[in-house]
């Protein structure tokens, strides 16, 4: 039982007596006694009983209610959904279960007390209550808001109360004034008429008789403009926010500019000169405190906001000396309107891209007034890149901002009425204009206002770039603010989220959620955007800060963290890359679903930024870092070399490629990203292999595959064997039973990173991740150390022979492969000729042994196959060829250490064996040892052009061209002449 307006309102729960006589303060006395709870926590799942009553369907029931109500009928089912989750609490056996319980109700009691405070200021306020953040900060994070008060030399505290009258008395100095001595930068053109600092009475001698007052009274409506001063989007953002900024009840001002007159609605003037303002940056409401000095000019420019129709009025101008206090000065390098009205309101920026295809015009105008019209949104445009024929055509200042001042409906025509903030500019003279003059008073004091003109949706549509809309954050009950650091992650892992910011959020009902991402401002920014000013383009150099963006995905498990952006992961919403400090990302959530939020950039300049992270929603909401799907991950990081870069399957020095040993402990899904710089966008591919002991691969055989990326994407890719929202990105080889499984047996595998075409060259990072604590090392190039010795002469197999052979000579022991590849051809119809090629012990029948055999080349069994597709099959790479076993496999029949012959291939994708010891005293028991070849089909002998020698192999068609073969081993082997060799 909980007191309501001083009324009792008995909550019972199917069945259960409520309990008497809580309040909400015994109610918070009882969340504090118990045990302390962790800030962030996650979603409720649980289904709590005691006796025959379930609670789930009951709360989640409130939360639905309360998320679709207002006034007392919201704190009703607040109240309701407080006891029942603190009834939970006290049920629950589980100390984290009732941790999360617990914090649920203590949320819930917080928002009723806001509820109950809103309801009894509700006569006296036209405003609609402020959600704040009830989250519990962690010490990390309040240690971050501190660094981030640090500004251009300043401190910008974070707020904490509303200063007291007596800080605005007439000092003890000596002309009773508060001096402020934050220096305030000037451009070069203020700078040659500036003629120095001054107090408005010293500004205006001729003070009225009224008094001070007259510097904070508007006697008509404000027409603000701006002249030298190069902040068009801080005065077109004035402009708009005067509607909300005027002597009316809930004013704006009220709470961010002191000393404030609640007696007149109006900000009051300072007997010392002093004021503060509560500006919303880097993270939470700051402390900017400046004097009532402005800066003079020596001619008739003006360096301040002045208000054209009240010359005397100086509020506008401290609110833009505050707010360039905390920006680096009058010489504003620039920035949007959207954002500077986020720091001056705390109102929350969403930018609108008017030039995409997507923009749904009638929902846009629909929300976008309705919201204005209640007084729930600023308005302000953006332009865009114009040419000087164009701005005169039009009447349009590139790369500017405009204020919006009206939004109406006339007959079929949506129309904005928008106003440039420069004094005696250009404006619209469009088809269909009603451009106004500074003389024209007709229709209603915003019609009448200087540089002002209608303009419909659509020449907004088509001559504006953005719309900046800036929402009330009183349109939503709820709000949780998340602060963390970004180091900013190597350029070669740019393109996937492995090292990005995730966050995991549950809703339980499907109420609209908005997140805002805030970049926090720091110094060194600042220098970037003048030096990019003075040196490159006069206009806004914002994109030299580079972009981020929000986009939400739907993960397996729910809620967990995604790979990259593309193929693996379902991605439910993706924002654009904007240039600006703030991006909004607005969504419906699936009920009783976490789904995973993203932060990523591009080109971000520094090496490390604070950031903040606002949700807002009208249900609670559970929100958390998103985990890792599989705890255990290593990175490495390489290059593909001009000796290393092998290219894909189809070629013969695919086994080049580089290579690791993975070795697991325990059965373990595994996951696997790979990654290339974004400047390099090189078609790379995975593969992971059985191999015997991690060996380097030196023949791919198809039934060894475990599982590969899907095929080569531009930049980065993705494999795994785990479940997917999309499965399109990865193939998993199937098992012996013709079933897949996400667990690869404890062992030791091969990893193959592979660019499309060889020598494609460039630097890369490998993510691993699996479920158990694995290893990673590098396997080295067979080349390393290791002696090449080609055949005399390519190998030609002429008609009527089935088989050539060469006799083989080692001094000692030594452990060699054979690498075999056609010679090209001067002939453009010779049939291809399939190649097989061995090292056989011996020459009579019954006591020969094959010590080694090619089964396939470059890519084995994989490649041949891929040699009958077309190009965008092959781009497919090795995922999806073959079956491979799940669990381990072999590419060739070891037995009693002598291997079966292999398959005849296409000699022209290359042929390899494995690596057989070579011993002098078994080569002289079988009386030899022979590299043969034999051939089936081409036929013919055509002209021998000599083919390239590549490491790994390679070369043109078969048929009468040859084979050229050669050895790679740790010893010294010489190789004879080429022989007929039938069988004996």
């Amino acid at each position: 039982m909980f007191g309501f307006h001083g009324q009792e309102l008995n909550i019972r729960c199917a069945g259960v007596d409520a309990k008497d006589g809580w309040t909400f303060a015994a109610a918070k006395n009882h969340i504090k006694a118990a045990s302390p709870v962790s800030a962030s926590g996650s979603s409720i799942h649980e289904v709590v009983v005691w006796g025959p009553v379930t609670f789930r369907k009951i709360y989640l029931e409130h939360e639905r209610r309360l998320a679709e109500s207002h006034g007392q009928e919201a704190l009703k089912h607040a109240i309701a959904a407080a006891e029942i989750y603190m009834r939970a609490a006290g049920k629950a056996a589980n100390p984290k279960d009732r941790n999360r319980l617990q914090r649920k109700c203590s949320d819930l009691i917080a928002l009723g007390e806001r509820l109950k405070a809103n309801a009894k200021s509700a006569a006296t306020s036209a405003r609609s209550p402020v959600p704040e953040s009830t989250r519990t900060l962690t010490i990390a994070e309040k240690t971050l808001l501190l660094k981030s008060s640090k500004l251009h030399g300043n401190i910008f505290p974070p707020w904490e109360k509303t200063p007291a009258s007596d800080e605005f008395a007439a000092s003890k100095a000596a002309d009773g004034c508060y001096t402020d001595h934050s220096p305030f930068t000037l451009s070069p053109e203020q700078q040659d008429i500036f003629a120095g600092w001054k107090r408005p009475h010293e500004i205006f001698m001729d003070v009225p008789e009224r008094g001070a007052d007259v510097f904070m009274t508007a006697t008509e409506s404000i027409d603000l403009g701006q002249d030298l001063a190069t902040d068009c989007s801080v005065v077109a953002s004035l402009c708009a926010a005067v509607r909300q900024f005027g002597p009316r009840t809930g004013s704006l001002l009220s709470s961010l500019m002191y000393p404030y007159d609640d007696d007149v609605k109006r900000p009051a003037v300072s007997q010392n000169g002093k004021y503060i303002f509560r500006m919303y940056f880097n993270g939470c409401w700051r402390k900017v405190l400046i004097d009532d000095r402005l800066p003079t000019s020596s001619s008739e420019r003006t360096l301040y906001v002045v208000d054209r129709r009240n010359p005397y009025l100086i509020w506008p101008a401290l609110i833009e000396k505050a707010y360039l206090k905390i920006r680096g000065g009058y010489d504003f390098p620039g920035s949007n309107s959207g954002t500077d009205l986020h720091a001056l309101t705390g109102w929350i920026p969403e930018q609108i891209f008017l030039q995409t295809d997507d923009i749904e015009l009638n929902e846009t105008w629909s929300r976008i007034k309705t919201a204005y019209e209640q007084g729930n949104a600023l308005v302000t445009l953006g332009t865009g890149k114009l040419s000087r024929e164009e701005e005169r055509t039009l009447g349009l200042v590139r790369e500017h901002d405009y204020a919006v001042l009206d939004l109406r409906n006339d007959g079929n025509n949506r129309l904005f009425l928008v106003k440039n903030p420069w004094r005696d500019s250009l404006v619209w003279t469009g088809v269909g204009s009603t451009a106004t003059s500074s003389t024209d008073r007709s229709g209603s004091p915003e019609e009448s206002m200087s540089n002002t003109f209608w303009m419909t949706f659509e020449d907004v549509l088509q001559h504006f770039d953005s719309l900046y809309v800036n929402w009330s954050p009183s349109l939503f009950r709820f709000r949780q603010d998340h602060h963390f650091t970004w180091t900013i992650p190597p350029k070669a892992e740019e393109l996937v989220f492995t090292q990005n910011p995730q966050y995991s959020i549950l809703s339980h009902t499907g109420s609209p959620v908005w997140v805002l991402l805030n970049r926090h401002w720091q110094d060194s920014e600042l220098d970037i955007l003048r030096e990019r000013k003075q040196e490159h383009d006069f206009h806004q150099p914002l994109k030299s800060l580079g972009y981020m963006s929000l986009s939400l995905f739907a993960s397996h498990p729910p809620g967990t963290r995604i790979p990259l952006s593309e193929g693996s992961h379902h991605a439910l919403h993706q924002g654009p890359y904007v240039d600006s400090p703030n991006t909004l990302l607005r969504y419906s959530p699936t009920p009783g679903v976490a789904q995973t939020l993203v932060i990523a950039q591009s080109d971000l300049p520094l090496p490390s930024y604070s950031f903040t992270l606002s949700f807002f929603s009208n249900s609670p909401l559970t929100i958390s870092p998103a985990s890792d799907p599989l705890p255990y991950n290593e990175t490495i990081t390489g290059a593909w070399t001009r000796r290393t870069a092998g290219g894909s399957t189809v070629y013969p020095s695919y086994v080049t490629n580089p290579q690791y040993a993975l070795t697991l402990t325990r059965p373990s899904p595994l996951s696997l990203v790979l990654s290339t710089e974004r400047a390099d966008n090189l078609p790379v591919h995975i593969a992971v292999l059985y191999s015997n002991g991690g060996q380097r691969v030196t023949a791919v055989v198809g039934r060894d595959l475990i599982c590969s990326s899907a095929e080569y994407q531009r930049g980065c890719t993705f494999a795994s064997t785990l479940p997917s929202s999309n499965t399109s990105n990865t193939s998993v080889a199937s098992n012996n039973h013709g079933h897949t499984s996400s667990l690869i047996d404890p062992g030791t595998y091969t990893i193959v990173l592979s660019t499309y075409e060889p020598g494609q060259t460039g630097r890369y990072s490998l993510r691993v991740s699996a479920a158990c604590p694995f290893t990673v090392e590098p396997i080295l190039s067979d080349a390393a150390g290791r002696l090449r010795t080609p055949a005399p002469s390519p190998a030609t197999v002429r008609q009527g022979e089935g088989r050539v052979r060469a006799r083989v000579d080692v001094a000692r022991l030594t452990r060699a492969s054979v690498l075999a590849r056609s010679v090209k051809t001067g002939s453009t119809t010779q049939k291809t000729a399939m190649v097989r090629v061995a090292l056989e012990l011996g020459t009579i029948e019954g006591r020969k042994r094959v010590l080694a055999s090619t089964a396939s080349g470059g890519g084995g069994e994989l490649a041949a196959s891929l040699s009958n597709l077309s190009l965008s099959e092959r781009l497919g790479g090795i995922g999806g060829i073959g079956a491979g076993h799940i669990h381990g496999g072999q590419g060739t029949t070891e037995g009693d250490g002598y291997s079966a012959k292999g398959e005849f291939a296409d000699a022209s994708l290359g042929l390899r064996t494995k690596e057989v010891d070579l011993d002098p005293d078994v080569i002289r028991v079988y009386g030899g040892l022979w590299l043969v070849v034999e051939q089936i089909g081409g036929g013919g002998q055509g002209h021998v052009t000599e083919g390239s020698d590549d490491d790994g192999g390679g070369g043109g068609g078969g048929g009468g061209g040859g084979v050229h073969v050669e050895i790679s081993s740790d010893g010294v082997v010489s190789i004879g002449e080429w022989e007929a060799a039938n069988e004996d």
